[in-house]
């Protein structure tokens, strides 16, 4: 009897930590940009190359214009590199100049996947966008060439 009273207690208390157990919830945006400070990518992470090329002004009535060109970033999956035409500031449109295609499957994920992300990036007015489902490595590319246009621009 004294077995069962003891298991029964221990079973209780596991159950009353485990329903109190609140797990930590970042306050971040999911896709928010990685840290300044990142470790270095592995083998199948997107990276960035620094090439870009810009060839716009600072605007009269304020803000950037022109159009900038971001670095490449090579995925497991092949180079996604995106330009970024600014108006006074503001993101007016995203142009893929590269995309992974070197199998059809992944021309096939960027035919979808490019123009979602180019309607994030102008809904946002900013690199932090949503990554397309079943298109992570060509999303975590296209973000981060769209950031290093962006940086260029000074926006």
């Amino acid at each position: 009897m004294r077995k069962a009273a003891v298991t029964t207690v221990s079973t209780v208390a596991g159950i009353v930590l485990l329903l109190s157990f609140k797990p930590h919830r970042d306050p971040a945006p999911a896709q928010a940009a990685p840290p300044p400070s990142a470790p270095p990518p592995s083998a199948a992470a997107p990276r960035a190359s620094s090439s870009p090329a810009p060839s716009g002004s600072e605007s009269p009535g304020g803000g950037r214009s022109g159009t900038y060109t971001g670095g490449v970033s090579d995925t497991a999956y092949g180079p996604v590199q995106v330009s970024v035409t600014l108006s006074h500031g503001r993101i007016t449109a995203v142009k893929a100049l590269r995309t992974p295609s070197d199998r059809p499957r992944s021309r096939e994920i960027a035919s979808y996947a490019v123009p979602r992300l180019t309607q994030e990036a102008l809904s946002a007015q900013s690199a932090r966008i949503d990554a397309v489902s079943g298109a992570t490595y060509t999303s975590e590319g296209y973000t981060r060439s769209l950031q290093s246009a962006l940086d260029e621009a000074g926006v």
